[in-house]
């Protein structure tokens, strides 16, 4: 099993940055890939960003140059950077691991709210 704690989500204006964290501890040998997705009210849940072990890098495509995912493996930690953030950003966003043997671990969640 691998667990997560999620930080770093709150209020900010448009335009604003928030940086998100997600530690992760269990069975963290066995994590192959990290990152997030988030969900706002009544939408699915989508991808904003993972990455690899060899430090491939995915983004979705409403994020991409403004936000950048980045890992510690040795902290086992994923992180986000947001930047330039929009009103349509706000979401609940959760940090995501998958294992090598195909284990889908995700964190709480955490609030992200963009407004003025």
């Amino acid at each position: 099993q691998v667990q997560l704690a999620e930080s770093g989500g709150g209020l900010v204006q448009p335009g604003g940055s928030l940086r998100l964290s997600c530690a992760a501890s269990g069975r963290v040998f066995s994590i192959y890939l990290m990152g997030w997705y988030r969900q706002a009210p009544g939408k699915a849940r989508e991808l904003v960003a993972n990455m690899a072990s060899g430090d491939n890098t995915n983004y979705g495509d409403s994020v991409k140059g403004r936000f950048t995912i980045s890992r510690d493996n040795a902290k086992n930690t994923v992180y986000l950077q947001m930047n330039a953030l929009k009103p349509e950003d706000t979401a609940v966003y959760y940090c995501h691991v998958l294992s090598v043997r195909g284990g889908n671990y995700w964190g709480q969640g955490t609030q992200v709210t963009v407004s003025s």
